[in-house]
């Protein structure tokens, strides 16, 4: 271990002097450099789900020891855990879920000042329904060539759903944990078909979130949904890569919408840590922006091209431990639905391309909304609020001290950046979402309006 210091030592000192020299020669010179991080031995925890690659490929590319740092890589067994494992300090930081810093921050669950300066993806889950539940969604599936036309709406659900009602049988679905962003795409699913998914009344004591329900949401860990599914606690679930492919390899289940299909381009997982680490430990911070941000940028290069090597190193038992050819069959570009509808996606897994790894506030403020919707926010509160919340969490003056050094180090061009002298933190109004209401950031009250299901205004739950 203390040769293993010395070497990075040696190596930071080296690259100062090189990162110096570099920016003493550039225009506009500002007589920053990266400095040596406070912390160099670092544990980063993550769930056993594709979207962790930014983490695995900076490890396992030399991103970080290329910063200075020693870092270990460890899976948690839940989101509960793993977020009060980076509050009481075990964890440097970790992959978290979007709202996960939000609702800590907020108070929704455990309270804690936890933060963003690195967004670690975009895309990436879908929602998945038994055998037996496709079976009677599909004669209310648009159909073209023999093959279902999507997006499939959650309105192909609802007759579903309602036979459920009238023989006294509650419609189950699983979901990853209460501020996840599995949550929010499921409900915004159904509630766009007619479906209610239910309030949460933190006020009374009710967390359950299935006040005035047609569909029951409850909480399973990633791998454990194809599972609970194929046991018939759960007709169906939200969940990111690969246990929705899991479930059509498995042959018990299909996979009915992407979250892609949903809202296009969606921001997906963070990497948050505690206000106080962040605090004490600015550069060590930065660098580690700097390397998930060059591993993000390698898992897009060259319209995926390292996607089969990423595959293979995430199918690893020590990162996401699935059978390669499982985790292929989304994160290579394309995506499979019923058995043998295997359809050209893309952008399922976005990294980098889209300004993908920027911590915009809209973003920040889209979650918030979705509390505000379902009632885990019980009251009403201001514009200014939601932008005050955005901020406390969201933060892009970190991430952009990172990449300018990058940009400067000559690692990544300026150009696959936000134009840092212009960008305000909010993306332009979004209209790509599954029912066609549009999303301005800077107007959140006005868009809970736009909804027919979900709290709005000065609403409460009674």
């Amino acid at each position: 271990m203390f040769l293993k210091h010395k070497i990075f030592s040696r190596r930071k000192f080296l690259k100062q002097i090189s990162l110096t020299a570099v920016m003493a020669c550039s225009v506009g010179f500002s007589g920053a450099y990266a400095a040596e991080p406070e912390k160099e031995e670092l544990k980063f925890g993550f769930i056993k789900l594709t979207d962790m690659a930014p983490l695995a490929i900076a490890y396992e590319k030399g991103y970080f020891e290329d910063e200075g740092l020693y870092v270990t890589l460890e899976a948690q067994a839940n989101w509960k855990v793993l977020l009060d494992r980076v509050i009481d300090g075990q964890l440097d930081g970790a992959h978290m879920l979007a709202g996960q810093p939000l609702g800590a921050t907020i108070g929704y669950g455990t309270k804690a000042d936890i933060i963003t300066a690195f967004s670690m993806d975009l895309n990436g889950n879908a929602i998945t329904v038994s055998n037996d539940i496709w079976k009677q969604m599909k004669p209310h599936v648009p159909h073209e060539n023999g093959k279902p036309v999507h997006p499939i709406k959650a309105d192909a659900l609802k007759p579903v759903v309602e036979k459920f009602k009238d023989d006294g049988k509650p419609f189950n679905m699983g979901m990853v944990f209460p501020v996840s962003t599995h949550n929010y795409e499921l409900r915004y699913w159904l509630a766009a078909g007619g479906i209610h998914p239910g309030y949460y009344a933190p006020a009374k004591g009710d967390v359950s979130g299935t006040i005035d329900a047609d569909a029951l949401l409850s909480v399973t860990p990633p791998p454990q949904m194809p599972g609970t599914m194929e046991a018939g606690t759960i007709y169906g679930y939200c969940v990111g890569e690969p246990w929705n492919q899991q479930a059509v390899f498995k042959g018990i289940g299909v996979p009915v919408v992407t979250d892609y299909e949903i809202w296009k381009n969606n921001p997906e997982k963070v990497f948050g840590v505690s206000k106080t680490w962040a605090d004490k430990n600015p550069n060590t911070h930065i660098a580690v922006v700097k390397a998930m941000i060059r591993a993000a940028k390698w898992l897009d290069a060259e319209n995926n091209k390292n996607r089969p090597e990423a595959v293979k190193i995430l199918s690893q038992s020590n990162y996401v431990g699935a059978d390669y050819d499982v985790i292929a069959n989304s994160m290579t570009g394309t995506f499979e639905y019923e058995k043998g509808d295997k359809r050209e996606v893309p952008d399922f897994n976005v990294f980098f391309r889209y300004n993908a790894t920027y911590p915009y506030y809209s973003d920040a403020i889209w979650y918030l909304t979705q509390m505000r919707r379902w009632g885990q926010i019980a009251k009403p509160k201001a514009d200014s609020w939601y932008m005050d919340i955005a901020k406390r969490v969201y933060r892009p003056d970190i991430y952009a001290t990172a990449a300018k050094e990058l940009i400067v180090e000559g690692k990544i061009k300026a150009t696959e950046f936000p134009d840092f002298s212009t960008e305000d933190g909010f993306r332009a109004p979004q209209k790509h979402f599954i029912d066609d209401i549009v999303y301005n950031g800077k107007k959140p009250n006005d868009y809970l309006k736009e909804f027919k299901i979900g709290l709005k205004g000065k609403d409460t739950v009674n």
